[in-house]
């Protein structure tokens, strides 16, 4: 029956592959479980529920992903937009956790709207490829910086706005040894390197001071247990921010279409290039039905409870381990489920051991900036203007505006305005707009 149903001799694969591949997808994204709950709570909500919410809605969305186009692809929360949604979203602009889950359903209705009329790809495609570089550069180092902040290597200062942590803290020097040891597995190539280093931090601590009396890591009441409830956060979103005040939720919106847009294509494209996927015009056949299964997964993450949901890259290395079907991604959701009955486990893991997978997964979306070429003044100084304004703003959103209205005004400047899409001024102009808003707010 999953022979026929996954049509596996036809993709040259077998079930006991499939099974296989699915695993090392799981081992490889399992840190997700514990990660978006932690970074999620920072906003306020409750850390147990997110653990139930974050394996049903990459369960739930992975086969619906295997379902539309029977690719070996697996989904969960992206990395960087519950960054975006927990300290930009809530803790910076003040806005609660459920009208920020209102203004996901609105991003995933807008999604679909956009794949099913071909236009989501003509943005994507208006986008100068440098900005998109910068973009991913910038969210991995806001995301390493959140888990130096979060491990205590980076903290605040009055006099230079950030400076080293105390060293001489055992959870400290712990986590930095988080750091080193997952970057010594990743670049030895082992499998699940995330979720093992987390493992192994999570063990270490369990015999390291926390200066206050305990340990770092507090051993759990059991290893198991049903599945914590998903109705604290589930169908909780609410429409206040969009009815009340639009100007401010509009580029709120806009930032979380352009960055779910360029995750989920570039890790479509990724994966499915080195699965085989692709025609002999490098084009994928199913990128419609993609598009689609992934504009569902966004809607479905604001009514479960969550950030918004994205395909992963580590998918990856289940198409190394010979994935080539839905059937991957079935088995990846299988073992999402079965692995929320180690909820007590997964709250134990302490910020120590998840602040390194953070720093990781930042230096991995980092390496996009091999592919950018600097030589030329009008795309460097945008390209710049993002990287670094995304994590020295602490925002996203800001960090991208600053660099979009720079590539459009130094276009128009230097008479190069039609190098460029209209599409592109359009979305400078909105954030601009948005700029705008902000100095007449401070003025009056």
């Amino acid at each position: 029956m999953l022979n026929r149903l996954y049509r596996l001799p036809e993709n040259g694969t077998t079930v006991a592959r499939e099974l296989s591949a699915g695993l090392t997808t799981f081992a490889a994204m399992a840190y997700i479980l514990a990660v978006n709950p932690a970074i999620l709570a920072a906003a306020g909500m409750p850390q147990a529920a997110l653990i139930t919410v974050t394996a049903l809605t990459a369960a739930v969305s992975t086969l619906i992903m295997g379902f539309m186009t029977n690719y070996p692809l697996a989904l969960a929360p992206g990395m960087g937009i519950n960054a975006y949604f927990a300290f930009t979203i809530c803790l910076g602009l003040g806005v609660s956790w459920q009208s920020a889950l209102g203004l996901v359903f609105v991003n995933g209705c807008i999604f679909l709207a956009l794949s099913v009329t071909g236009v989501r790809e003509k943005i994507i495609a208006a986008i100068p490829h440098q900005l998109k570089l910068a973009i991913t550069c910038g969210i991995g180092l806001f995301i390493a910086f959140i888990g130096l902040k979060n491990g205590g290597i980076v903290v605040a200062s009055p006099a230079t706005f950030v400076t080293h942590g105390d060293f001489g803290t055992p959870a400290v020097l712990l986590c930095f040894g988080g750091i080193l040891l997952t970057a010594v597995l990743v670049a030895r190539k082992v499998p699940g390197a995330i979720i093992l280093s987390i493992l192994a931090v999570t063990l270490a601590g369990l015999f390291v001071s926390n200066g206050q009396g305990g340990t770092v890591t507090t051993m759990p009441g059991s290893l198991f247990s049903l599945p914590s409830s998903p109705l604290p956060t589930m169908f909780q979103l609410n429409f206040d921010l969009l009815l009340h005040d639009f100007g401010k939720a509009l580029p709120i919106i806009l930032t979380l279409l352009l960055v779910d847009m360029f995750d989920n294509i570039g890790t479509l494209i990724g994966v499915t290039q080195r699965a085989g996927l692709l025609d002999k015009d490098g084009k994928l056949p199913k990128a419609g039905r993609a598009l689609v299964a992934d504009s569902f997964a966004a809607i479905l993450s604001s009514l479960f409870g969550t950030s918004t949901v994205v395909s992963y890259i580590e998918s990856a290395s289940g198409v190394e381990a010979g994935g080539r079907t839905g059937l991957t991604g079935a088995a990846t959701a299988i073992l999402f489920l079965l692995a929320l009955f180690l909820t007590p486990v997964i709250l134990a893991i302490p910020a120590a051991a998840t602040a390194p997978a953070l720093v990781i997964v930042g230096i991995f979306m980092f390496q996009s900036v091999a592919g950018m070429k600097l030589d030329d003044f009008v795309e460097t100084a945008p390209v710049f203007l993002i990287i670094a304004g995304i994590p020295l703003s602490f925002s996203i959103a800001e960090g991208i505006g600053l660099g979009l209205i720079a590539y459009s005004v130094i276009r128009i400047a230097t008479g190069r305005m039609k190098e460029t899409s209209l599409l592109t001024h359009l979305l400078a102009l909105i954030f601009s707009l948005h700029l705008i808003r902000a100095i007449l707010a401070g003025l009056f």
